[in-house]
């Protein structure tokens, strides 16, 4: 019942799932569902339940190897992204908690973890000095949720489509190694002046903020 439930709202969403429509795909008759879940918020609070206890699952193998610190971060990002790609009552958990008012965001599973993780990897000095565990935390939030939105756009569409988990080891590579060769294109860095000369780009205006440059 709890299988069919988390199917059902992970493809259609709280509001548009009924009760009926789950026990058509259960196979079970609306008062058998009934007689467990009497409401329809009761069965989605069981599927997230169902989705939390998948996610500590993982976190609890995963953090009793040995691992660096930063290690065990990219791989508990690569396992939630491994769940959320095979687990429906995963994908279920933060479809509802999205839709759902006053009910815990599924990252609140193992966010936790993860800056409790990424703490100790600064204090090993496994990050750099100004890579703030804050900071990474909230990098491994975006990369999760960017990994999600990705299933959600491909899933059933494509069978073809490249596994989320994949997308994500080369996505963690380019975060480590870093992308640019430009350290001028750094937020928060100004950038130099362009040459005399040089025709800029259409609809240009200098960056008020450095040298306290006029815009216009």
């Amino acid at each position: 019942m709890i299988k069919a439930a988390a199917e059902e709202f992970d493809r259609h969403g709280y509001d548009a799932t009924s009760l009926s429509r789950i026990s058509a795909v259960a196979g079970l008759s609306i008062g058998a569902v009934t007689f467990h879940f009497p409401s329809k918020a009761q069965l989605a609070d069981a599927v997230q339940e169902e989705g939390r206890s998948v996610t500590l699952a993982a976190l609890s193998r995963l953090t009793t190897d040995a691992t660096p610190p930063l290690c065990l971060v990219i791989d508990l990002t690569l396992e939630l992204a491994r769940l959320m790609e095979k687990e429906p009552s995963v994908r279920s958990a933060i479809r509802l908690a999205r839709e759902r008012p006053n009910v815990e965001a599924w990252s609140d599973v193992w966010l936790p973890t993860v800056r409790g993780l990424l703490d100790r990897a600064y204090a090993d000095g496994q990050l750099r000095t100004d890579a703030l565990p804050a900071d990474v935390t909230l990098l491994v939030e975006h990369l999760t949720s960017g990994a999600e939105a990705y299933l959600r756009r491909r899933m059933g569409a494509d069978p073809a489509f490249e596994s989320a988990v994949a997308q994500l080891k080369r996505v963690w590579y380019l975060a480590l190694v870093g992308v640019s060769a430009d350290e001028t294109v750094m937020p928060g860095r100004p950038r130099p002046r362009a040459e005399s000369g040089r025709e800029q780009p259409a609809g240009f205006r200098p960056d008020p903020t450095i040298e306290g440059e006029p815009v216009g």
